[in-house]
């Protein structure tokens, strides 16, 4: 009996022990600032749901997918929102070092370069010879090689001006660049901010409809996360899933959870830009089919091959190095739901 009883003492124990174990600390780094497209990271954390996996998130704001990408291979961050084309690239040059994506989220790439409706530029070959406005850390800009020799444009005719974020369309406007590249649903919805017309006063040439059919933004972790604590990588990625498929289905919520995260936030550009990104960047036909978080092999591939290409780079890395779908949730639970 004495012996039963120590037994049961040291199980009540272990069983006190184990409710009271620290939660994992990740560090996250979002690709751009607190707005609506980045609303669900804020419900994940706000809403419990990282909690609910064993994780304490600490997010921060980024200031570039590709810079999201750096800034987790250095180890600043355990994981982020960041570019998959920046880790193809880092994979290529640095392999073993890279990031892993593990949840895609943007299925059809944001990348656009804009241009005045009533200027000089006609078609991407009328940019040489012209100014590119782009933040420092931008995929779109980083991308903008590939899509030039897609089109036969000379890109080092093309010169490329980096500005703070909050410029890049003003700088537009105002006659200082000719053209920039930037994510879609950020540059639309700030022409909408400064009473522009975003397709009346605005020319748009979509990288995805201009010959580079890439993926883009997705979650992404270290080398380190994935090899040592892969049960908070699935965590993270379950959480996250979570809350893009409550956001998609309901707004509101994360325009919500956003203004309390950035009470200057203006709630219905913001509910307008996140509507839009569900819209545009998740809600497509291979999403339909293969749920969100998921791709396509061979269209990965084929974007691996491009990227390479265009930057010559040393070596091409295998889709394994660049993405990982063992930590998705199953198929029925990614499926975006109709918004209510």
């Amino acid at each position: 009996m004495k012996y039963l009883f120590v037994v049961l003492a040291c199980l009540a124990n272990a069983i006190a022990g184990s409710a009271r174990a620290e939660p994992t600390k990740l560090r996250f780094i979002l690709d751009w600032k607190a707005q609506g497209p980045g609303a669900w990271y804020y419900v994940a954390r706000d809403k419990g749901y990282f909690a609910a996996e064993g994780l304490d998130v600490t997010i921060d704001q980024g200031d570039g997918s590709a810079a999201a990408v750096s800034k987790v291979m250095t180890g600043t961050y355990d994981a982020g929102f960041g570019d998959i084309n920046a880790i193809i690239q880092n994979a290529a040059q640095r392999p073993g070092e890279q990031p892993v994506m593990v949840y895609l989220v943007y299925n059809r790439a944001p990348y656009a370069l804009i241009v005045k409706a009533d200027g000089p530029i006609k078609t991407l070959k009328d940019m040489e010879g012209h100014t590119l406005a782009a933040p420092a850390g931008s995929a779109t800009e980083r991308m903008f090689k590939p899509l030039a020799i897609k089109n036969g444009v000379d890109a080092a005719q093309v010169k490329v001006l980096n500005a703070a974020p909050n410029l890049i369309e003003q700088l537009l406007v105002n006659g200082q660049a000719d053209g920039i590249a930037q994510f879609a649903p950020t540059s639309y919805m700030n022409f909408l901010g400064i009473k522009k017309d975003p397709e009346k006063d605005f020319r748009w040439f979509f990288y995805s409809e201009n010959g580079l059919d890439l993926y883009s933004n997705g979650i992404l972790v270290s080398q380190k996360l994935l090899k040592e604590k892969p049960d908070a990588v699935r965590g993270l990625v379950k959480a996250i899933n979570k809350a893009i498929m409550d956001v998609s289905a309901n707004p509101a919520l994360g325009i919500a959870v956003l203004k309390e995260v950035e009470p200057l936030t203006n709630p219905e550009l913001e509910r307008q830009r996140l509507v839009y990104t569900i819209d545009q960047q998740l809600r497509t036909d291979e999403v339909a089919k293969l749920g969100l978080g998921d791709l396509d092999d061979a269209r990965l591939a084929a974007a691996i091959k491009t990227v390479c290409e265009a930057y010559t780079l040393p070596r091409t890395p295998t889709s394994d190095e660049v993405f990982n779908r063992g930590f998705l949730p199953p198929k029925a639970d990614r499926m975006l739901p109709a918004r209510q």
